[in-house]
């Protein structure tokens, strides 16, 4: 899954509205023109009309980069792409006299609306990654965090995977918002959950928890592997220098507590017994992983 900030996500739904707005336009033309018998732009039949209509321009051009590896942006191709060729047969058949089939007609009818359900439900989730997004952060809020927690642990209960979860908190972050200031505490905060998000695997998602505190879920992950995860995230974030302003060179270390989801128990609970081995983590000195034991 692609990780977006909330300033890129906007970006991409400004985008999106505007090349949705442009294949609306460009439709509108085309069935004016097979229905008025006008004669039709050239660029429609080519091989490359897909490219050459504005939807094509920016699909091919502008489109962000990260965008470009979304499942959902490499699906509207292939719909894009037989969609004018079903329209380049039309207006062709238009153009010689002839009468077109109800069957062409259906077929270009169906190519449009898979095209438009590629692109409203690549719009659907970017808004919902809009909506969900913290902030200050960029990681998922609180919003989506139990619904996501919940189906994974349906998955747990039928055996299809394993889940891991993480609580992590920001060590002596009060001294931070003490020495330097509440807006170098926030970007500090900021780069170090980047540094987070950008070092996590595809498929884990981060929930700003509250504060300086986070859950972390790793879906398909047992707790040897998450700990593996998780104990390089901690290590590599230890190491890396956040700036602020020229003026300061801070260190960022978090305190890291693992559970599984455990089909026995509630969602709430397995957060908790991972909660309990963050605090556990805290008071053995911080910047440490502990995972949860019916101890704790």
């Amino acid at each position: 899954m692609i990780k977006l900030e909330q300033n890129e996500v906007q970006a991409v739904l400004t985008q999106l509205d505007q090349a949705i707005y442009n294949h609306g336009e460009w439709f509108d033309s085309i069935t004016r023109t097979l229905v008025c018998r006008l004669p039709h732009d050239h660029r429609d039949v080519a091989v490359d009309a897909h490219r050459q209509c504005r939807l094509g321009q920016w699909y091919h051009g502008a489109a962000p980069d990260k965008l470009r590896v979304h499942p959902g942006f490499i699906a509207i191709e292939a719909e894009h792409r037989e969609m004018h060729q079903l329209a380049a047969k039309l207006l062709q058949t238009a153009a010689s006299g002839d009468a077109i089939s109800p069957l062409d007609f259906d077929s270009f009818a169906n190519a449009l609306e898979r095209l438009r359900l590629q692109l409203y439900t690549l719009k659907r989730e970017m808004e919902d990654a809009l909506y969900n997004l913290d902030a200050l952060t960029g990681a998922n809020n609180r919003i989506g965090m139990l619904t996501k927690l919940r189906e994974q642990l349906e998955l747990v209960k039928r055996h299809v995977q394993a889940c891991c979860i993480v609580m992590m908190d920001v060590d002596h972050f009060k001294d931070v918002n003490d020495t330097y200031g509440h807006v170098a505490g926030d970007r500090a905060l900021a780069a170090a959950t980047r540094y987070v998000m950008a070092n996590l695997r595809p498929y884990d998602k981060l929930f700003r928890y509250g504060g300086e505190e986070f859950l972390l879920c790793m879906q398909n992950t047992d707790a040897t592997a998450g700990y593996e995860v998780v104990e390089r995230l901690r290590l590599g974030l230890a190491a890396t220098p956040i700036h602020y302003e020229d003026r300061a060179t801070l260190k960022i270390t978090m305190s890291f507590g693992l559970a599984m989801l455990d089909p026995a128990v509630s969602v709430e609970q397995s957060i908790d017994r991972a909660d309990k081995a963050m605090y556990q983590a805290k008071a053995a000195g911080r910047n440490c992983t502990l995972i949860w034991d019916p101890s704790m």
